[in-house]
């Protein structure tokens, strides 16, 4: 699907809008190793949570993730939806794949608002506190038959972020279920600290560069199963990762990325150009607060956010 107004676009151009830049970039294998950070979890201490239940927040805390959340209803999932297939096809046309759309919250200002959005922030204060930071927003999209994995990992040993107080919100933009490789959690395993991986950046069929092998020792494994619409939160530390798509469906989630804002980035990655502040304070002004994308393509979409 492409709208109309891509059409006599040049190779060259597509490049350019479907992947206009982005701030940060990523520290190699070599330097996480030399980065000093604490990787250690953090319970939530919020004691009067408005959305979210004691319960849920209990089991958070105990599991490292609560699921399901719904957030939107069918037609404002169609909606966003329909966007994203736009984005997608752009990103596809211009030769990148269907898990290259990272920073999308700097490129485009609809993903900017659901990153923002009252219903997310809300949710996400019930874990992180009054003072949040939104610092990331990237599409996972598993097409019909795609043989790729995400291996088991922890989102915290890719990141230049200390301490780790991070917070995923995955939004299921489609259907998520065991059939189209919905994510896996080995519940529990946030409590364990950072935890040894090998390199698997040779290995074609994983997306990621990081494995954790033999996950099922440290926990039973928990398939996050949404309907399109609702989101799960997990922690940073959390083990997790999903299978081969090899269903007649695709599965697509857009993790949205909130910390609290004591948390810092390595200056040099410049992850801390790309966080927004969403609820509270930064006393210290760690992060940029970035204004919503001025620029945004025209996609056809129905219903209303």
């Amino acid at each position: 699907m492409m709208d109309g107004n891509m059409a006599g676009k040049t190779d060259d151009e597509l490049k350019a809008i479907a992947n206009p830049g982005q701030l940060k970039s990523f520290p190699t294998p070599d330097e996480l190793t030399q980065l000093e950070r604490r990787l250690k979890f953090h319970p939530s201490s919020v004691s009067d949570p408005q959305v979210l239940t004691h319960e849920q927040v209990a089991r958070y805390n105990k599991n490292g993730y609560v699921m399901p959340i719904s957030i939107f209803t069918s037609e404002e999932i169609t909606h966003v939806r329909n966007y994203f297939d736009g984005i997608l096809a752009r990103t596809l046309r211009a030769g990148h794949n269907s898990y290259s759309i990272v920073s999308a919250h700097m490129k485009y200002g609809k993903v900017y608002d659901l990153l923002t959005h009252t219903r997310m922030v809300s949710v996400v204060k019930d874990i992180l506190g009054e003072d949040v930071i939104a610092w990331g927003a990237q599409f996972f999209c598993k097409m019909p038959g795609d043989g790729k994995i995400i291996s088991w990992h922890q989102d915290a040993s890719f990141w230049p972020l200390s301490p780790a107080k991070t917070v995923t919100a995955w939004l299921a933009i489609d259907n998520a279920d065991r059939e189209n490789a919905c994510m896996r959690f080995i519940a529990g395993s946030q409590i364990l600290g950072h935890l040894t991986y090998r390199l698997s950046e040779d290995d074609e069929q994983s997306v990621l560069n990081q494995t954790v092998d033999s996950p099922e020792r440290f926990g039973p494994v928990v398939y996050d199963e949404l309907k399109a619409g609702q989101i799960s939160l997990h922690s940073d530390l959390l083990l997790h990762g999903s299978d081969k798509n090899m269903s007649k469906r695709r599965r697509c989630g857009l993790t949205l990325r909130y910390c609290s804002s004591d948390v810092t980035s390595d200056p040099r990655y410049n992850w801390h150009k790309e966080g927004v502040l969403v609820s509270g304070r930064d006393p210290e002004g760690h992060w940029w607060n970035p204004p919503r994308p001025a620029r945004d393509f025209d996609v056809t979409t129905s219903g209303a956010m």
